[in-house]
């Protein structure tokens, strides 16, 4: 079910896609069920990159950067919900089998985790390449992304096959994960005090 080759492939087609396509609003449609989930996670990190740049531009005004910063809280929330799904749907695959084994030494990080690592490395990989081959940029420019590239390039691989050990551990009961649910407070009206402690104002009747 889960192949890191495959989801490195499908984050690289997704990304180069959605650049030469900014309008395209869903996933494109994969081969399975589960690569249509990693689609759509690696969608919200997608749209949380280019977002965030919208903040970082100079003639950004006080209005914009607001509207910017509660949409980047909406997508980063959607972001970990989908890393979440990732983590609930492998277990419900592995579950009939009896997977995995409780007994088995826990690993500290999930697939679903590992996954979004993935997912923003994809990102930073074809954003470095861009700027290797930008023409026009200062001397030594392309030079320092051409070896920022090879430096990720190699992390990713080496998450790739990481991701990839687990998962063959897990399924011979040598390695368990568990669902990490990251509880995030910033967006819940009743757990973060800046939103409870002042309520928007009530409409005047």
């Amino acid at each position: 079910m889960l192949s890191a080759n495959a989801i490195v492939s499908l984050h690289d087609t997704l990304t180069r896609v959605w650049h030469a396509v900014p309008e395209a609003g869903e996933p494109l449609p994969s081969a399975t069920d589960w690569l249509d989930r990693v689609a759509r996670q690696h969608r919200a990190n997608f749209d949380l990159w280019h977002i965030e740049d919208e903040a970082r531009a100079p003639g950004a005004t006080d209005a914009a950067l607001a509207s910017v910063k509660r949409r980047i809280d909406r997508t980063n929330q959607l972001r970990n919900d989908l890393a979440e799904e990732l983590d609930r749907a492998l277990l419900t695959w592995l579950q009939p089998q009896r997977l995995p084994d409780p007994n088995a030494p826990l690993h500290s990080e999930s697939p679903g985790l590992m996954i979004d690592r993935l997912s923003i490395l994809a990102l930073k990989i074809f954003h470095t390449r861009e700027e290797a081959e930008r023409t026009g940029a200062p001397s030594g420019h392309a030079e320092r992304n051409r070896d920022r590239l090879v430096i990720l390039q190699e992390q990713r691989a080496d998450l790739a096959r990481c991701l990839d050990a687990l998962w063959r551990e897990v399924l011979a009961g040598t390695r368990r994960f568990k669902l990490y649910r990251q509880f995030k407070m910033y967006n819940d009206p009743e757990l973060n005090p800046a939103i409870y402690r002042n309520p928007p104002d009530e409409p005047a009747h």
